[in-house]
């Protein structure tokens, strides 16, 4: 019997240790570092700004001024509160210290500044699709904002959600590479594919989740819950968009008229604002992807 408790005790102590050590954040890659240190371009920057929805979050609340990154405004989930962090050039509380290597494993690899694992409520399961050119273009554009003084509050999660070293787990089970493109694609469809399933996020509001948050690849865009709970988001396949046009799906990332002459609201809404400003080609390019179906 004292053997046998030895055993387990031993196992148990083995499977810990283990799981300590894949736990562990993994940063980006040299290369990766060195491509994104070189200098960025603002005015590109903007157009990713504005394609990944970064003001949609992290805009200080009860301002009008969506270009304030103070963060701090509550996102309620099954799993608690986040309050998305500020990421205004501040250099006490905001990332006005980080540098874009930094910034860079916060998108691509869910690691923070001291080598925190990220909650993936910051989308970084898509982010991390994202070129290290569109990195440290946005970085560049963001270091041109107006700083806020002030942290966000920490963010309030239930047991065991709150053990952020286990985000180390989840990623070994939802970070794998996604499939390539398929062949004979046209650029408008590669565009898509990239500002939809990239910076555009689209698939972490758009997609059903399993008990620990995930979406498996090919489950994206078939419409899932919103990320609290409450109502679902459509899913953006051919099949649920067979009575939109490419037309009409740049328009409605335009002005959030709809198909039927209604009017995109609730959390699209807020979308609309940044898709709006957005070239025209990329609201094509993300309608030409929609409606051709993703593979």
């Amino acid at each position: 019997m004292k053997r046998a408790l030895a055993s387990f005790a031993a196992l148990v102590a083995l499977a810990a240790v283990a799981a300590w050590v894949l736990s562990a954040p993994q940063r980006i890659d040299a290369a990766m570092a060195a491509e994104v240190s070189e200098p960025g371009d603002v005015a590109a920057g903007r157009i990713v700004f504005y394609a990944g929805g970064c003001d949609s979050c992290h805009a200080s609340p009860g301002q009008g001024d969506r270009l304030k990154l103070g963060g701090g405004a509550p996102l309620a989930t099954p799993f608690g509160v986040f309050y998305p962090p500020n990421i205004s050039p501040d250099v006490k509380d905001g990332i006005g210290d980080w540098s874009a290597t930094d910034f860079a494993n916060a998108l691509h690899a869910g690691v923070g500044q001291g080598g925190e694992q990220l909650y993936p409520a910051f989308p970084y399961p898509s982010y991390r699709l994202m070129t290290m050119k569109d990195v440290r273009d946005l970085f560049a554009y963001l270091k041109t904002l107006p700083p806020v003084a002030g942290k966000a509050p920490e963010s309030k999660l239930d047991f065991p959600f709150n053990i952020r070293r286990a985000v180390g787990l989840w990623k070994l089970v939802y970070l794998g590479a996604p499939p390539p493109a398929p062949a004979g694609k046209s650029e408008a469809w590669l565009l898509g594919r990239y500002l939809v399933e990239g910076p555009g996020h689209c698939g972490e509001c758009h997609s059903p989740r399993d008990w620990l948050g995930g979406v498996a690849w090919s489950r994206r865009l078939q419409g899932g819950p919103l990320p609290d709970g409450k109502g679902k988001a459509p899913a953006l396949t051919p099949a649920n968009l067979k009575n939109w046009s490419k037309d009409d799906i740049a328009e409605a990332l335009s002005s959030s008229l709809m198909s039927n002459g209604d009017l995109l609201g609730g959390a699209m809404a807020e979308v609309v604002r940044d898709t709006a400003e957005l070239p025209p080609p990329y609201r094509a390019a993300i309608a030409e992807y929609l409606k051709g179906g993703r593979e």
